[in-house]
């Protein structure tokens, strides 16, 4: 998402996302596989685009706070134990890599290992029935009475 962040740049992968074919191979690239249908893209396409012509997705991309103290927050509230925290990551994400981007929520929830399922970037499109265990999995470890 980070292109999206920044003026010009954002305008730009917008448009571009605004043509059919050109959304449907990014996704394929990044996002999803060859099983997902092309109708199930362009749903994504206009939900990303909307009535407002993406004019509220870029808003959202340029308000994430990416400071040390905002870092420093996130990591105190997924690590304080306060409440359950799980991770289910896809192994084949090109946008937020494992070896990356995985250790370090692993670090900041300070959980012993990253699960993960062959999947890329929208795991939902993949493997919902994995992610439904895993949900399934942390409420019943967190909760005695289940």
């Amino acid at each position: 998402m980070e292109p999206f962040a920044h003026r010009g740049i954002g305008q730009a992968w917008l448009a571009a996302a605004g043509v059919p074919v050109v959304f449907r191979t990014l996704m394929r690239t990044i996002g999803v596989g060859p099983g997902v249908p092309a109708a199930e893209i362009d749903a994504h396409r206009r939900l990303l685009l909307g009535a407002d012509s993406g004019r509220a997705f870029l808003r959202i991309m340029r308000s994430f706070e990416r400071t040390t103290d905002k870092r420093r927050r996130y990591e105190a509230a997924v690590g304080s134990g306060a409440y359950p925290v799980g991770l289910l990551w896809g192994s084949k994400d090109p946008a937020l890599p494992l070896r990356t981007y995985g250790v370090q929520a692993r670090l900041a929830a300070r959980l012993a290992d990253i699960p993960t399922v062959p999947a890329k970037h929208f795991l939902q499109e993949y493997v919902p029935a994995d992610i439904a265990a895993a949900v399934r999995e942390l409420t019943q470890r967190s909760d005695p009475d289940t």
